[in-house]
């Protein structure tokens, strides 16, 4: 049985994920009627926490995890909801639970993973867990809500660094992208969503840019969290787009949980994986020579340390790098690596593949 909280709502919270959390909210206020928790996001203490506190050789994404599930603690949350995600290993939630119970913590635990072979029933059954007076209708109903949310997350995320590092005035896309995060942490409906998700499109549509008729376009692959969220990898997207390059990334909740094709994706990147890899390397394959295919200057792969599906996926794309003359880049991230460290890599890569578009000009 969960325990009771004093105004009889549960105070929720689910680790710090990209920008997401913004989803989790609004379906947590609206479907389950519980006070949401947002933690403050990441910082080198949240890391700190996760790692000090992790097995030594375990992923970096989970020491994060870990440590921005202790901020949601330590800022009132008395319930807290984990997925298996999409690890080859798909034990997070177990082993996060007890280690944060092993450190003294009390709180109530909704793994996801044990109720993700019971269809919408399996999730209906966790989330009562929550609020015992849930009606499906009304989960169902903000459970589409939180998904279009994460629909318009996704695409406006593309378009800002696909054209931020080429506004005529600085700081132009950052000021609508703020606004357009704001609208959908208010949004109380469907209706609100829409009304923020064209608002920000609109915003950005009129920002005028200074951007060459080819340029430096570069795809982003990688290990699912660490490719996504910005604290993860250094922010590493906003580093290219202020070089001035268009940056592509097909990695996404929306692509590889909302409307993903698994089986169609394998048969495209048959000719370099015979078998499904495991997480997100066989979408990775697939979207790598999609970026080949479409000329892109570079790819770069992003990774945890300890990863073993990505670190398998490695020759895999030094492969495609070679065949589509392609020049690619392996960055791995974990506690130790430095910002100093990755923008020197960055601007190595840069400068080449510039002066390599310059020569086949």
């Amino acid at each position: 049985m969960l325990g009771e909280v004093n105004n009889g709502k549960k105070k929720v919270a689910f680790p710090w994920v990209n920008r997401y959390n913004i989803g989790v909210k609004y379906f947590v206020e609206h479907a389950l009627d519980a006070q949401y928790i947002l933690q403050p996001p990441m910082t080198r203490r949240t890391l700190e926490m996760g790692e000090k506190n992790s097995p030594d050789f375990v992923c970096t994404p989970f020491k994060t995890t870990l440590g921005s599930m202790i901020d949601a603690l330590e800022a009132g949350a008395d319930t807290l909801i984990m997925t298996f995600g999409l690890c080859k290993l798909g034990y997070f939630g177990e082993l996060q639970e007890q280690i944060l119970r092993d450190m003294g913590y009390r709180f109530d635990f909704i793994n996801m993973s044990q109720y993700s072979t019971g269809g919408v029933k399996g999730y209906f059954d966790a989330f009562r867990q929550v609020n015992s007076r849930l009606k499906p209708g009304r989960m169902v109903k903000a459970g589409l809500a939180s998904m279009r949310m994460c629909d318009c997350l996704d695409d406006m995320e593309d378009r800002y660094y696909q054209n931020c590092g080429f506004e005529a005035e600085r700081g132009a896309y950052r000021r609508v992208w703020n606004q357009f995060l704001q609208s959908m942490t208010l949004a109380e409906n469907k209706k609100d969503i829409e009304k923020g998700y064209r608002r920000g499109v609109e915003g950005f549509g009129a920002i005028a840019l200074n951007k060459p008729e080819q340029p430096l376009r570069v795809g982003l692959v990688g290990e699912y969290f660490t490719v996504m969220d910005a604290f993860s990898n250094l922010d590493l997207e906003q580093k290219l787009a202020d070089m001035g390059v268009e940056v592509h990334r097909w990695m996404n909740v929306s692509h590889r949980n909302l409307h993903y094709d698994g089986s169609n994706l394998e048969v495209q990147a048959r000719d370099y994986v015979k078998y499904e890899m495991s997480a997100t390397a066989t979408a990775n394959v697939w979207y790598a020579r999609k970026c080949g295919e479409k000329g892109y200057d570079g790819l770069i792969h992003v990774k945890s340390a300890s990863c073993t599906p990505e670190m398998d996926l490695m020759p895999v794309l030094a492969n495609i790098g070679a065949d589509y003359k392609m020049p690619v880049l392996f960055l791995t991230f974990d506690s130790q690596t430095s910002d100093t460290g990755l923008a020197t890599r960055l601007e190595a890569f840069f400068d080449m593949i510039q002066m390599r578009k310059q020569v086949l000009r």
